[in-house]
């Protein structure tokens, strides 16, 4: 019976090794192709400036927008196609990498030492900000604490929500990626891998406002070597310092269209902080009851929206800056 036992167990731990395996296989896979990834998005947006090159900036900007959406649907039906999907936090850190590396080599010539070293801090503190969003803990709620063994569910807010007794838990909400309960749950962010919740929702804020600075710097920085090259570099020339043009130009390019989806994406959050409100409970406020006001009129009873936890910009700034719940 022992040795039974132990053939079980041997057995086990070589299955749970070939699935780790597996899955290391499966990732580095993931990370290659986001590579790739990059740098085929960035090429097909170098060839903007080399086919268009009569085009102004200004008019370049959408084309290279529908150049960049392209590129990425196409990879989507390539990955189907390979059974491998890339990763976005992959793909956001290789973009990061690839505008800091035009920057080093091409773009630093033509900028002052000040905005040089502003511009590496700003990449470098990306990185930083980058690495532990990936590694931080939203807010989850164990599974094994007494309260979710108590709820007997996956969706705990439809379980407290009229329970006036357990505030904490009041904004506890289920993320259906992670398959895990958030304490302050906004939102999963496929860019970052994890979710945004009541620990990491200020440094969510931070990076996002840090991409948004960084990006507009890059494009400050390369619009000024567009400038000087455009007067010594005929645009049309096949040589070295054509080249690095068109590559300047397409990650500017990129650096404007992140920065205009980045600000209306930042706007959206800064309304939601305001007015304390969650993402995904503005989406799905009537899943949850503690947002359904019922009325009754001549017409027969409605639900209407109401927000329980808005206090006031002031209130609403403060727990946000020290979250009570």
């Amino acid at each position: 019976m022992a040795g039974k036992w132990r053939w079980i167990h041997n057995r086990n731990r070589r299955f749970n090794f070939n699935c780790d395996r597996s899955s290391g296989q499966m990732l580095s896979l993931s990370t290659l192709l986001s590579a790739l990834l990059v740098l085929a998005s960035q090429l097909a947006l170098a060839s903007v400036p080399r086919f268009f090159s009569s085009l102004s900036l200004v008019a370049m900007l959408p084309l290279a927008g529908f150049v960049f959406f392209a590129t990425i649907v196409c990879a989507r039906w390539l990955r189907k196609l390979a059974g491998v999907s890339a990763s976005p936090p992959a793909f956001v850190l290789f973009n990061i990498l690839f505008l800091w590396v035009v920057y080093i080599f091409v773009i630093r010539q033509a900028i002052s030492s000040l905005l040089d070293a502003f511009l590496n801090a700003e990449c470098a503190l990306l990185l930083f900000g980058l690495y532990r969003i990936f590694s931080s803990d939203p807010g989850i709620v164990p599974y094994e604490s007494s309260f979710s063994v108590e709820a007997q569910c996956k969706d705990l807010p439809k379980s407290i929500s009229s329970n006036e007794n357990v505030p904490v838990f009041s904004r506890v909400r289920y993320c259906s990626k992670c398959k895990a309960n958030i304490r302050g749950f906004d939102h999963h962010c496929p860019a970052f891998g994890n979710c945004i919740g009541q620990k990491n929702h200020r440094l969510f804020i931070i990076l996002l406002t840090g991409f948004v600075i960084a990006e507009s710097t890059y494009t400050m920085c390369s619009t000024k070597f567009i400038t000087r090259s455009l007067n010594t570099v005929k645009i049309g020339a096949e040589n070295q310092n054509a080249l690095s043009l068109y590559v300047v130009i397409s990650t500017m390019l990129f650096s404007v269209l992140q920065v205009l989806w980045q600000v209306v994406f930042l706007m959206w959050h800064v309304y939601c902080i305001l007015f304390n409100i969650k993402t995904e409970e503005w989406i799905n406020w009537n899943k949850y009851p503690e947002f359904q006001l019922k009325e009754e009129s001549q017409l027969g009873n409605r639900i209407s929206f109401t927000n329980p936890y808005d206090k006031g910009f002031i209130g609403n700034i403060k727990e946000f800056l020290r979250p009570t719940f």
